[in-house]
């Protein structure tokens, strides 16, 4: 059984642990709440700038944008949105392994695959397990439509060359505090395109714009990906916020529990020293006696 010194040891260990655990909670709560509201006021807007650039992309040629071509998909790229740092639960654990099953899939069907890691986490995993063009790290903690700018940059042109024929995005979709879902977007070519025949009646009407369609696209697919990547950024600081919120709760929790176990230890080994002084005491004092 450790001694009374030991025990106590551990108490002030654990102690200190929770300070740190409570800490990191109230941290995360602030920024949880901060990212949450940012979020939530960007995705009506993001699924609206959709909506629209579907239906446009319904009514004109694939060939009216490069961005917009189908081509034979042998060469497939990939951003793999995680954190840059942990204590978040099974955030990153989650998302990571969406990614390498994606990634199966599609090596099973002969593509070439190449990963853009945004995160720590997601560079550090595969790192030595995949091909990865390019990396955004430590950018995360604090950011703008300006990273979202500069992630599209390194993905548009490439596409027009020509360099590869499919982007995907891979984040985790904020649900809430406890449940981020990994979620898997198509970029290029755009997902409505295609597939017209499932189309309901309604969204084949025929519109006139000004200025004309083609223009527009011109304008508003290289918008259309920074809005993608904007928003699955927010979406995963919210995630990672709220899951290290409530990873650092269980810890907090956790601690509590510890403490009050090895309280229960400290008092019972106090008594049991205590008893045994007593039986010294008793004994010598009956030693005294006979003698």
């Amino acid at each position: 059984m450790p001694s009374l010194k030991d025990i106590k040891r551990k108490v002030t260990a654990v102690q200190k642990t929770k300070q740190i655990t409570r800490a990191m909670n109230m941290v995360a709560a602030a920024k949880f709440k901060s990212a949450q509201v940012k979020m939530e006021n960007f995705r009506p807007y993001a699924g609206k700038f959709m909506d629209v650039l579907n239906s446009l992309a319904l009514r004109v040629e694939s060939i009216s944008h490069p961005l917009l071509a189908v081509r034979d998909p042998k060469r497939v790229r990939v951003i793999c949105m995680t954190s840059d740092r942990g204590l978040c639960g099974a955030f990153n654990a989650n998302l990571i392994k969406a990614t390498e099953n994606f990634i199966r899939g599609k090596v099973s069907e002969d593509k070439e695959i190449a990963l853009i890691n945004v995160g720590r986490k997601g560079r550090d995993y595969f790192r030595k397990k995949a091909n990865i063009l390019a990396q955004k790290v430590d950018a995360l903690s604090k950011f703008d439509m300006t990273l979202a700018v500069s992630i599209a940059d390194e993905v548009i042109a490439p596409f027009i060359k020509e360099e590869y024929d499919e982007l995907y995005l891979i984040y985790n979709q904020f649900v809430n505090v406890s449940v981020q879902r990994p979620t898997v977007v198509r970029l290029f070519p755009l997902p409505s395109i295609g597939q017209e025949v499932d189309v309901e009646p309604d969204l084949r009407v025929d519109y006139s714009y000004e200025p004309s369609a083609e223009i527009l696209l011109h304008k508003l697919l290289p918008m259309y990906v920074h809005v993608l990547v904007y928003r699955a950024l927010l979406e995963t600081s919210a995630g990672e916020n709220g899951a290290r919120m409530a990873a650092m709760d269980n810890a907090t929790s956790n601690c509590e529990e510890l403490i009050r176990s090895l309280t229960l230890k400290m008092n019972k080994a106090r008594q049991a020293a205590i008893t045994a002084e007593l039986m010294d005491i008793v004994g010598g004092t009956e030693a005294l006696a006979k003698g």
